[in-house]
């Protein structure tokens, strides 16, 4: 039969199909089809592939007969007897009934049948029905056959590297193109089917897709034309998505979620390509308004989600980011199925959370402004979810800076924001059930600082210390945005629930100080991070000091809540808890926060005024009052810091609390058997440090019980000592002097800005100096007595002299400050202290004077043997500048009673400094002899000018004391000499010198009948007789020594008692003759006849001293002579003087 034949048949069975479809003949319509069907194929191909069970049945039940295997056979044999040319060779298609992949032979004639096919599903493809089937069924199987592929888009292409086992003629592969086209332009037609047609077609593609998933479970190789001619046909019936994009999709879904590698491919790329090409496509009207539309489109995407493949979800991020680059402005209701889609990858591997990542990038970047409002709280979701996923570290803290920008994006276009969310805004409630007070537009700023905080206690420290940073810049930078209610959310929602998840997650980390696993970090890490301990003690540090700083900058909005207060102490509980933390880094920035709350605001402490400026004499102000003082008079600060003056006394009283549970608990004395626990110097500087501008507050208040308590933390304080390793590291300060170390600098500091603020305060607060004064000369004790910590055992590093360092067994592990330069500076202010109050009534009730030299009467003793030199050097000044304020108070006769103690003191330190029990190292230089002997010198004329004159005011018992003390030092020289090598030890001759002047002096001015004339008289007597023994002596041991010299020392004793005796006879000869004693004069002359023995020494030193005493005796040698009408009783007097 020729091919013109062929065709005219197959015309004529197109018609007959075509009139029984438009008859309703359903029954004879699918045996016409099935007839051209098995044209299409080879007989026995035929009979296997459309005598399936579900074929056979549907043509059963219709009428249907088939073939016998014997009618088969002779047709085949026929059809070769006619001597049909072979075409096409393939292997046939696997189903679930056939997994035999027998050669395929194709005619001329089945190529001719397979147009006809196409001509007819293509011309009356409304008229098929469930004819469909039939025809899809033998489509997809001579596709396979003749090797044809799926392509992009759903197109069928020649692919020689697919079907390597098909054997093409010429004839063939240019017919390919063609059919190709013809198969593409059928499903194309589609978009011309009515529903019900368009519903019988993807129904029947639908079961074929079904077969091959079957096929592909029992390890075949499936057929990918249903799924790519399902493509096909969504894409070119887009714009009647709403009648097939589920039937479509719900299957596609299905195939994307299969095993079979390739099937699952086709069914995520068919479902993508569906999504893009619908989201693009033009529908009026436009879909960016129609949200119901866009849901529909967007759910399939959506329910991919649930796939657990990776090729599947690869797929399904790629078309989200194609999504957004090409219309992502057109989104519009789409956002949270994007946004949904983006987030749900968090809990897949790296490469999707990179892919997700990137898509989520570019929505924060470019399309937040397209972005509805109401869609802003899912977007700062899903980058919370990024930054919460543990698999890549970088895209955590990159989704924290994407929230930053989010926050900047809510900051600058506020406005719109806020009119777009009241459009369509419904009250959220909390998680009590009740509505929340919150406006729209807080509500999606405490989104954002919600998730902020959850990132704040991520498992990883560089993601927690990321947040942290955020979350209080994003507060700081933008939290004038929040009305005043909303605060009230932000400290007890966000803020305080973060402080206590931090604090609870640090106690649990343990304690152990295993160094974290090379294999968890690929970042090198300092050692002060190297375990969990630390890194969470960094994160409380950042949260605290956050949260501080929140309080401080934003305290005028804070102040108007009504539990402010109550945050107030809740923040300062966590503060305490803090500073107590055994983590030094935290107990050290705990105190930096707490400084930061008094200090950091301004214009809350007065604009910066210092300890003792703000209060003045009666002064009773309150801290809230003096608060308001230092604020701008704009409306909203002066409504910020109204108030109750008793809620801001409670307030600050809260601090004081804090500060000194602080300083007790922390400076607990370590107990015999217990591991210290010694806090360092910078938590201790830091802690002192924070009392003056807490004192600013509190000032107006502050009572004696309250400078006890300071007194108590500071002197424990600074009795705490260094660890040994720690010691070379502590570096002294440079402000109040180079030697202290930053915490006495800063006690010394605290102590004059408090004794200022006493000078200008109140009578009350007056009453505090002797307070001050005894803390001050607690200090001045350290020097020489140093204080200590407990049962801690220490070793000091500074000896006698303050540059040489001592060297004690290295078991000791504490050492103790150098307190010489502390106590040195202390004393100072006590002695500026005093000469300012020393007139004062509590001061002089106080016996201030008596302590100060109480106190100084150690190192004055000490002197040579003082750990430090310069000590006893400045006591020595300090004596001298308050006894020069101090003793004409004390002389005052209204004051007696007050200062009856003060005289004896006195006169025991001045025997203590005056005749020290520790003489003056041999090495001490003839220089700094001199200037030591001047400072004794300087303490003899304190005695001449400031006591020996007033005597008639001072208590007898001191006088006698000074007395003896001018008696013992001008004839102290013999009690000296001692060699020690070829040094000796220099006598105090101008000492001697001056004490005797001034003995002599007090005793010619002195009447005999005036109550110290006996001591005067009784002192010039032993003089002069210990004067006549040592001449005497020295003249027989001159005699006795032959040539030999006698030792420097006696000649140095016998040359100072004829410079003495010298003195004394010139003081005579300048004294009135009746104010002398007859017995003075007796012994004066009786020493002549020794001093005329002495003229035969050879020292010309001694020689010159004699010359000198006995030129004075030519006025003593007369007779003393009476006054005339003098009596019996009347005492000699001795020569006149000469003028």
């Amino acid at each position: 039969m020729d091919e013109s034949a062929t065709q005219s048949i197959l015309l004529a069975i197109q018609t007959f199909a075509s009139i029984c479809g438009q008859l309703g003949l359903n029954v004879p319509r699918d045996a016409f089809v099935t007839t051209l069907c098995k044209a299409c194929l080879p007989p026995h191909y035929a009979l296997t592939i459309l005598n399936t069970p579900g074929l056979a049945a549907v043509s059963k039940e219709r009428g249907l007969t088939r073939m016998s295997s014997k009618d088969a056979s002779s047709q085949h044999v026929h059809n070769s007897a006619l001597g049909d040319q072979v075409v096409a060779v393939g292997t046939s298609l696997p189903t679930t009934s056939s997994s035999s992949s027998a050669q395929v032979m194709l005619t001329v004639k089945n190529i001719q049948c397979m147009r006809s096919l196409l001509d007819m599903a293509h011309c009356h493809g409304p008229i098929l029905g469930t004819a469909w089937h039939l025809v899809l069924t033998t489509l997809q199987h001579l596709v396979w056959v003749l090797g044809l592929k799926p392509a992009a888009g759903g197109s069928l292409k020649v692919s020689t590297t697919d079907a390597p086992n098909a054997v093409l003629t010429t004839t063939v592969l240019t017919d390919l193109p063609v059919l190709s086209n013809m198969l593409s332009r059928l499903f194309e037609s589609s978009q011309y089917l009515d529903e019900v047609a368009i519903h019988h077609l993807i129904d029947a593609l639908s079961k074929l897709s079904q077969e091959s998933m079957g096929a592909a479970l029992a390890n075949r190789e499936p057929s990918l034309f249903p799924v790519a001619k399902l493509l096909e046909t969504g894409l070119v019936n887009l714009n009647r998505a709403e009648i097939l994009w589920r039937p479509v999709t719900a299957h596609l879904l299905e195939v994307s979620q299969h095993s079979h590698g390739q099937l699952r491919d086709w069914g995520a790329e068919a479902i993508t390509q569906l999504v893009k090409a619908a989201l693009a496509h033009d529908y009026e009207p436009p879909l960016k308004d129609n949200k119901k539309l866009q849901g529909l489109l967007l759910t399939p995407l959506q329910e991919l989600c649930q796939s657990s493949h990776v090729d599947v979800r690869q797929k399904q991020l790629d078309c989200v980011l194609q999504v957004l680059q090409n219309n992502g402005d057109n989104l519009g209701h789409a956002w949270p199925v994007i946004l949904e889609v983006l987030g749900a990858a968090t809990d897949q591997g790296e490469a999707l959370i990179r892919t997700a990542f990137q898509s989520l990038q570019l929505v924060v970047t470019d399309f937040l402004p397209a972005m509805p409002s109401v869609c802003l709280q899912v977007c700062i979701t899903v980058a919370t979810r990024f930054g919460l996923q543990k698999r890549e570290l970088n895209i955590s803290l990159t989704s924290i800076g994407l929230l930053w920008n989010i926050s900047d994006f809510l900051y600058q276009n506020k406005e719109k924001i806020r009119v777009d969310l009241e459009q369509d805004y419904e009250q959220p409630s909390t998680t009590t059930g009740e509505k929340s007070l919150l406006g729209p537009s807080d509500s999606l700023w405490m989104c954002l600082y919600s998730r902020l905080a959850d990132l704040c206690v991520d498992s990883r420290p560089a993601v927690r210390k990321s947040a942290c940073q955020t979350l209080f810049s994003t507060i700081q930078a933008h939290g004038t945005q929040l009305e005043a209610t909303t605060w009230e959310t932000v400290l007890w929602q966000v803020l305080f629930p973060l402080l206590d998840r931090v604090k609870a997650a640090t106690g649990q980390v343990e304690k152990e100080e295993d160094k974290l696993s090379s294999s968890n970090t690929n970042i090198l890490i300092h050692h002060s991070r190297d375990t969990a301990e630390k890194q969470w003690a960094e994160t409380r540090v950042l949260t605290l000091a956050g949260v501080a700083r929140v309080f401080c900058h934003r305290r005028h909005a804070l102040a108007q809540l009504d539990g402010y207060p109550r945050a107030w102490a809740l923040l300062l509980e966590h503060v305490e808890s803090a500073a107590l933390s055994p983590s030094s880094e935290v107990s050290v920035a705990a105190l930096h926060s707490f400084q930061e709350l008094l200090v950091g605001d301004r214009t809350l402490v007065g604009n910066g005024t210092s300890m003792g400026d703000r209060t003045s004499v009666g002064d009773q102000t309150s801290v809230g009052d003096q608060v308001s003082d230092g604020v701008s008079n704009s409306d909203g600060q002066e409504q910020a810091l109204q108030g109750d003056a008793d809620d801001q006394d409670r307030l600050w009283s809260n601090a004081w609390r804090v500060w000194y549970g602080i300083g007790t608990s922390c400076t607990v004395l370590p107990r015999p058997g217990e591991a210290p626990v010694v806090p360092s110097q910078q938590f201790l500087a830091t802690l002192v440090q924070i009392f003056p501008p807490l004192f600013n507050h509190i000032s107006h208040r502050f009572v004696a019980s309250d400078l006890d308590k300071f007194a108590k933390v500071v002197q424990t304080a600074v009795s705490v000592p260094v660890h040994a390793d720690a010691s070379p590291f502590l570096i002294p300060l440079g402000g109040l002097d180079s030697n202290l170390s930053p915490l006495q600098d800063s006690v010394l500091r605290a102590v004059e800005g408090l004794q200022k603020a006493i000078s200008v305060g109140p009578e009350l607060m007056q009453a505090m100096y002797p307070a001050v004064f005894d803390l001050l000369l607690t200090f001045v004790q350290y020097s020489c007595q140093p204080p200590k910590y407990g049962s801690l055992e220490t070793r000091s590093t500074i000896g006698p002299d303050r540059n040489s360092q001592v060297k004690l067994p290295g078991k000791v592990q504490w050492v103790t400050l150098n307190y010489s330069p502390f106590s040195e500076k202390s004393l100072v202010v006590v002695v500026d202290l005093y000469k300012k109050t020393a007139c004062h009534k509590v001061v002089i009730q106080d016996s201030v004077l008596e302590k100060i030299i109480k106190v100084v009467r150690l190192p004055l003793g000490l002197k040579y043997a003082c750990p430090s030199s310069s000590m006893w050097k400045l006591a020595a000044q300090s004596l001298l500048q308050v006894l020069e304020v101090g003793l004409p108070v004390a002389r005052q006769p209204t004051n007696a009673p007050a200062f009856s103690a003060m005289w004896t003191q006195l006169g025991l330190a001045l025997d203590d400094f005056l005749f020290s029990k520790h003489p003056a190292p041999p090495t001490l230089s003839v220089e700094q002899h001199q200037k030591d002997e001047a400072i004794d010198v300087q303490m003899v004329e304190l005695m001449r000018q400031d006591i020996l004159p007033h005597a008639d005011n001072i208590p007898t018992e001191f006088t006698r004391k000074i007395i003896s003390l001018l008696n013992k030092g001008s004839i102290h020289s013999t009690t000296f000499g001692i060699p020690e090598g070829d040094m000796l030890v220099r006598l105090r001759e101008n000492f001697s010198r001056v004490c005797f002047q001034t003995l002599l002096e007090y005793s010619l001015a002195t009447g005999e009948n005036s109550a110290d004339g006996g001591i005067t008289k009784l002192a010039l007597t032993a003089f002069l007789q210990r004067a006549q023994d040592v001449l005497v002596k020295y003249t027989q041991d001159e005699r006795l020594s032959g040539k030999l010299p006698l030792p420097r020392h006696r000649m140095t004793e016998v040359t100072f008692v004829l410079r003495a005796v010298t003195t004394l006879l010139t003081s005579l000869k300048v004294t009135a003759a009746d104010r002398v004693d007859a017995e003075v004069w007796t012994q004066a002359i009786q020493l002549f006849p020794a001093l005329v023995e002495c003229v035969t020494s050879t020292s010309p030193q001694l020689s010159e001293a004699l010359r000198e005493t006995l030129h004075l005796y030519a006025d003593l040698l007369a007779a003393p002579q009476r006054p005339p009408g003098a009596g019996a009783g009347t005492p000699a007097r001795g020569p006149e003087p000469k003028e």
